[in-house]
């Protein structure tokens, strides 16, 4: 469970985020919308610990500045978008990357139990087989895999999602949030996901939580917060309209190829 107490955040002397009060629950999963520069990322990062703020974040009950760099990422990993910037290393040992925290400084390495841990999520995002492939020669679509996977090596109870999809085509993005619904399906463990994609964010999850200018603008299942009135003074402009539109559009090309058919 992730508590935020009356908690700002920003970038020196720039306060972003403005006297935020919410919980997230375990075992649930959550979609973070609103539009650019309302915040978001910001609130991922504080969350995570990684920016100073006021007020409180609460990590199972504990003040997250209280707690040890290792402790944080027993509880929380962070996955952000996929990058050019990360080392030639072999597919399996990236995702070893994500053992870090679990490692003995004082052993002489990774322990079976690390290996078998790697070996269960080489499985799980299907990447057994390619593990010696230096990762600078693949795919958009098989790094995003790889991270994946050295994400959930990290075993935390939360993954904060921070736009990780951006730069992926359609399949490779629903991909990813299939793997992420299949990880939390046991009622453990938690996505907190931000997401410009609404339809790709609430294939994730209908629980929202819904900032503008750095506010809580809006919390709950989205078919009880977002009206329309709302959704058009969130993002300032009519968005339903715009989904309905998009819509029509793909109706008749459904109608159109089941027309064509013999």
């Amino acid at each position: 469970m992730i508590e935020l107490k009356s908690m700002r955040a920003g970038y020196g002397s720039e306060e972003i985020l403005h006297d935020l009060s919410f919980t997230f629950e375990s075992g649930k999963n959550y979609c973070i919308l609103g539009p650019n520069g309302c915040g978001k990322t910001t609130l991922l990062r504080a969350m995570a610990g990684l920016i100073p703020h006021k007020g409180e974040v609460l990590i199972d009950g504990q003040r997250v500045e209280s707690m040890k760099r290792r402790k944080i990422a027993s509880k929380i990993a962070v996955m952000s978008q996929i990058n050019t910037l990360y080392f030639p290393y072999t597919i399996y040992d990236t995702v070893m990357l994500g053992r870090y925290q679990h490692i003995n400084r004082f052993s002489a390495g990774a322990s079976e139990e690390d290996r078998r841990v790697v070996d269960r999520c080489l499985e799980m995002t299907g990447l057994v087989g390619l593990q010696n492939r230096m990762v600078d020669e693949l795919s958009g679509g098989q790094l995003q895999r790889v991270f994946l996977a050295q994400t959930l090596a990290q075993e935390p109870d939360t993954i904060l999602l921070d736009e990780p999809t951006n730069h992926l085509d359609i399949r490779h993005q629903i991909d990813l949030i299939e793997y992420l619904k299949g990880w939390t399906a046991d009622g453990r463990h938690s996505v907190i996901g931000v997401m410009h994609d609404i339809n790709l964010a609430l294939r994730l999850t209908d629980e929202t939580v819904f900032l503008k200018d750095g506010r809580l603008a809006g919390a709950g299942r989205f078919q009880r917060v977002a009206t329309k009135p709302f959704l058009n003074s969130i993002f300032d402009m009519d968005i339903s309209a715009y989904m309905l539109d998009a819509l029509e559009k793909w109706k008749t090309i459904s109608d159109t190829s089941s027309s064509e058919k013999p």
